[in-house]
């Protein structure tokens, strides 16, 4: 990607043309297996792109109240909650703008669903099917001791008057093939109630629009539970619809020497890429290669010894004023970021359909100042 070296960095920048690329995907997806496809907010909310999403997609899916709220004012269509549990004060709220609630537990529908089934709210359940296909832990919903959704044995036949679907959410940037491990599970301990039911609910974590991704895996999967039980299907991801669809551009600050070559930049892992630290994982960078020998280190500029991003061979070495360019940054970067430090938060740039990267938002000063007391 080539970048305007007169924008001030740091920045992100979302590729129009790549995100409508891969809502094309999406809907060839949806034509081919009826399904619908919902926006997993907590990815991507970028919602100045919601018009254009929402053409393709049917609605968001939020995991608090903000979330809901915001796809409610701006993508419209349906709009589906699930938290872990919910507090009274927010879901008074929450039942403003939600179309669909997903409970965690048993007890959790027990407390709110006559409030919710006054409203006109359609209720699910979110089970857990104990079957883990992934090796990220922390990713994991079904590991061991994990609080998300309700195993079979904690199953309580008599909420099934009150529910019209169920709901899971077991992968983690995953292939078909694992979704297609864990519906086998899910049909051996929870097909028997199915057949009573309006929809399930596949969760996220599917890779959609990975070059390698199994449409024709997936689009089985989908059908079979559509004709075998009669239930509409949806999925809800939000990694897999704006995958390489972003890029983050920072610069070199300085370069310091510490038995290998440390390049500072105007930017941080921590507050500005914080799944680099949580997950953790090496962002690829633009012009880098397998060995050369500008071999750096990139750095952040905070005061955190470990504000470390990766280490990366470069075609040409690196200059103070060098810019870098991360690539798949519109995913878990925008709604997770920070100003640990009192560090300015990126900008954020839109690339048009016409080439123009158009400034959608900047932050001050006054950003930090009003989170804080």
């Amino acid at each position: 990607m080539k970048i305007n070296p007169n924008l001030k960095t740091p920045y992100y920048l979302i590729d129009e043309s790549l995100l409508q690329k891969n809502l094309e995907i999406i809907k060839n997806i949806k034509d081919r297996s009826g399904c619908k496809i919902l926006l997993a907010q907590k990815a991507f909310s970028m919602y100045s792109l919601y018009p254009l999403m929402s053409k393709y997609l049917d609605g968001t899916t939020a995991s608090g109240l903000y979330e809901a709220r915001l796809g409610f004012e701006h993508f419209g269509k349906e709009v589906h909650v699930y938290a872990p549990a919910y507090k009274d004060e927010d879901f008074m709220e929450i039942l403003d703008y939600a179309d669909h609630i997903v409970f965690n537990s048993v007890s959790q529908l027990r407390h709110f669903k006559d409030i919710a089934l006054k409203r006109g709210k359609t209720l699910g359940l979110r089970i857990n099917p104990e079957i883990s296909t992934q090796s990220h832990g922390m990713y994991d919903p079904c590991s061991p001791t994990s609080r998300m959704g309700t195993r079979l044995i904690d199953f309580d036949e008599s909420i099934l008057p009150y529910i019209s679907g169920l709901h899971f959410h077991t992968l983690c940037q995953q292939n078909a093939d694992a979704l297609e491990i864990t519906l086998k599970v899910v049909e051996e301990k929870f097909g028997k109630y199915l057949h009573n039911l309006k929809w399930i609910n596949f969760g996220g974590g599917h890779h959609l629009a990975l070059h390698d991704y199994d449409i024709d895996l997936l689009v089985k999967l989908i059908k079979y539970y559509k004709e075998t039980y009669n239930l509409e299907v949806y999925l809800e991801p939000g990694e897999g619809i704006v995958l390489n669809t972003g890029f983050f551009v920072a610069q070199v600050l300085d370069i310091v020497k510490n038995d290998m070559a440390i390049a500072i930049l105007d930017t941080s892992a921590t507050c500005h890429m914080p799944d680099v630290i949580e997950m953790p994982f090496t962002p690829p960078v633009q012009d880098t290669v397998k060995k050369s020998d500008y071999h750096y280190r990139l750095a952040g500029y905070t005061c955190l010894t470990g504000d470390n991003i990766g280490e990366y061979y470069f075609e040409n070495p690196l200059e103070i004023g060098s810019r870098i360019v991360f690539e798949d940054m519109a995913l878990y970067t925008m709604v997770k970021n920070n100003t640990f430090n009192g560090i300015p938060l990126p900008s954020i740039y839109l690339r048009n359909l016409s080439g123009e990267d158009i400034l959608i938002k900047s932050f001050d000063y006054l950003d930090f100042k009003h989170k804080l007391s």
